[in-house]
């Protein structure tokens, strides 16, 4: 969490933006994400140089030459004409930025088609003094600071695209319960946060107790000092993530970065489309032990541009069932997925989606469906959706269905916190789940079996299993009601002739 001194930094850094003539908020974002970049390859380069300095070596590869020692963020500062500032972050910075200047680095990926779009240089002044100002060296604070900024996205993107509600995230992730060893992947990962969600529950989950940093606001930080035997996994394998939108993705990359991960395995490319094997053969298949996704629920795509496997396996452009199917390609045997998906999914009668139902009924392992209520995604959208919890292959007994009525917040485009909350118990009674208790099917959470699955042609839809108890309402007799409104109607009248006589005598 962050302190109200740097919150209001980042605020006045959005408003400036705003008022400069900046108001799309993935744009603000991404701006601030390149000028962020900037100073942390300065932060970088200057660790390095200190580095070699003290072993009387020579830095062997330098980000910036000798005649690029003005493109570095400490000379970027020190400009005093705005204008001259303006021009030489668009016209040599950015070039610079395109020039893959980490070698290696996932993130130059990203940076191909990056450009400056402050036109203002009174803004740009503004933007690199306060960012100057932000403490981007503090492994905590720095991920709180992005964390801050993506909070500030408040508006739906295209094709489908809106933010998964962090508390959402949060809750899928634990009953998932990622290792350090595992391999996590997002193949529509938009701004990241099922990977850095991971990343974070996995540093708290091994975390000494000594270790832990509490701070001024009282809230924890969690180092993962128990991990370091697996940082080199961390660092190259443990998360993967895949988008086709490119300013997603350079804000998914930063906030990775500013979490610890040097060179996030972020890359751009659409997971459904054929080029995904040319690009990433091992990805593509038998890749992952888990998988967490909010794919977009578009509608549908060009058949032409879906990896031919896929259309194959299920004759559909709805990126809804071939994201799944996508998914189920991508898991190792045995590993593990949790997907949100619209309610369609569950019942659609199309011969696409009982394909989709069936194939995990029949040749995996479905363990949990969630229902949701309709506006966990306001204000972008008042969809209704599910989360499914599926493993690869085996074949399905029994599945717990879970029926949550209330998330923490109202369910209006306000979303106001509110003490109703059953995403806790969710995470209890799915860790404690066990199929031989009496099901009872009026309760939030119980078991339905696979056959009747099948009976129900696939239907998995929670309001096909789920009893309703009705209370019988008792009402009085008609003749009691009857004399109840005549004596009533005395009162009045009498009242009403009293007021008369107090009239007439008056």
């Amino acid at each position: 969490m962050l302190n109200a001194e740097l919150r209001s930094k980042i605020d006045k850094l959005w408003t400036d933006f705003w008022t400069g003539g900046i108001t799309n908020p993935f744009t603000v974002i991404e701006q601030i994400t390149f000028l962020m970049f900037a100073r942390m390859l300065d932060i970088k380069e200057s660790n390095n140089e200190r580095k070699f300095q003290q072993i009387n070596q020579q830095y062997p590869n330098p980000i910036f030459k000798n005649n690029e020692q003005h493109f570095r963020w400490k000379s970027l500062k020190q400009i005093s004409d705005p204008q001259k500032l303006l021009v030489t972050v668009r016209d040599e910075v950015f070039p610079h930025f395109k020039r893959a200047i980490q070698n290696g680095s996932t993130f130059s990926e990203y940076m191909k088609d990056a450009q400056l779009m402050i036109v203002k240089p009174s803004l740009l002044v503004m933007a690199v003094e306060t960012i100057d100002a932000l403490p981007l060296q503090k492994g905590d604070t720095k991920g709180d600071l992005y964390e801050y900024l993506l909070s500030k996205l408040q508006t739906s993107g295209i094709a489908g695209q809106f933010r998964t509600p962090r508390h959402i995230i949060q809750m899928m992730v634990e009953l998932i319960d990622p290792k350090p060893k595992d391999r996590i992947c997002d193949p529509a990962c938009g701004t990241g946060g099922f990977l850095f969600e991971s990343l974070l529950y996995i540093n708290k989950k091994f975390t000494s107790p000594e270790f832990v940093e509490t701070r001024e606001d009282g809230s924890k930080f969690y180092p993962g000092d128990l991990l370091f035997d697996h940082n080199e996994h961390i660092q190259k394998e443990l998360l993967t993530g895949f988008d086709f939108d490119a300013t997603m993705l350079r804000i998914a990359a930063m906030n990775l970065m500013l979490h610890g991960i040097d060179n996030p395995q972020i890359h751009n490319q659409d997971s459904l489309s054929g080029r995904f094997i040319e690009r990433f053969p091992k990805y593509a298949e038998n890749s992952f032990n888990i998988i967490l996704a909010n794919p977009p629920f578009k509608g549908s795509l060009d058949a032409e541009d879906v990896e031919p496997s896929l259309i194959a396996k299920v004759k559909t452009k709805k990126t809804e069932l071939l994201f799944n199917f996508l998914i189920l390609r991508m898991l190792t045997l045995g590993g593990k997925a949790a997907v949100i998906v619209p309610d369609g999914v569950l019942f659609g009668a199309s011969k696409a989606h009982v394909a989709l139902r069936e194939e995990l009924i029949e040749n995996n392992q479905l363990e949990a469906v969630i229902s949701l209520p309709s506006g966990v995604f306001k204000p972008y959208a008042g969809v209704s959706t599910g989360i499914l919890i599926f493993t690869k292959g085996g074949s399905t007994k029994n599945v717990w269905y879970y029926n949550v009525e209330n998330d923490g917040f109202s369910l209006d485009d306000k979303r106001q916190p509110i003490k109703e909350n059953d995403l806790p118990d969710v995470i209890e009674q799915y860790k404690k789940r066990d199929e031989s208790k009496k099901i009872d099917r009026s309760a939030k959470s119980f078991f339905v079996s696979a056959d009747e699955i099948r009976e129900n042609k696939y239907d998995l839809s929670i309001s096909r299993y789920k009893e309703i108890k009705y209370k019988e309402l008792e009402y009085d007799k008609p003749e009691f009601i009857i004399n109840k409104i005549t004596s009533l109607e005395n009162e009045i009248n009498k009242d009403i002739a009293e007021i008369k006589e107090l009239i007439n005598n008056g």
